[in-house]
């Protein structure tokens, strides 16, 4: 029992994580360029404000959860074990993007007004952008490596495959 309230609150705060990134991308972020430089602050601002503590506790949770899965896993030398190690490295690569190159992007875009935008600001845009976009593909091949681990029994890997 455990287990499955493990995997079902690890799937719903994957996909939560997922969704805010997901979301990001394809209603806001493929647009980027289309917007003016003081619709893209105005917005970038906004929605930095509305993410930043949520996920300060959603993305952590949502690990904390996968290292719990995984632990609590009944075969560890199985394809399932594998995807959902697989599903744990993918959102540890969709947090370090998020740490190294998104957030210092974010933490400037605060700071700039119209009058103050950088000269590269376009160079920082098309960075934030295609960070952006892996982050989200990260972040959706992770949730489906871990859908698909808790949702298929898969059972040991044969002795061919085991070191």
């Amino acid at each position: 029992m455990t287990r499955r309230i493990v995997l079902f609150l690890t799937i719903l705060l994957t996909a939560l994580v997922t969704g805010v990134f997901w979301g990001t991308w394809f209603t806001l972020t493929r647009s980027l360029e289309s917007f003016t430089p003081a619709e893209f602050l105005h917005i970038g601002k906004t929605i930095i404000a509305n993410v930043a503590v949520p996920m300060r506790v959603l993305m952590p949770s949502a690990l904390l959860l996968m290292v719990a899965a995984a632990w609590l896993h009944p075969v560890k030398r199985s394809a399932s074990f594998m995807l959902l190690a697989a599903s744990l490295a993918l959102m540890l690569v969709t947090l370090l993007i998020t740490l190294v190159v998104e957030v210092p992007i974010d933490n400037e875009i605060r700071r700039w007004t119209v009058a103050t935008l950088p000269g590269d600001f376009e160079a920082k845009r098309l960075t934030w952008k295609s960070f952006h976009a892996l982050r989200t593909l990260t972040s959706v091949a992770s949730l489906g490596a871990f859908l698909a681990s808790a949702l298929f029994p898969f059972g040991p890997l044969p002795e061919s495959s085991q070191p």
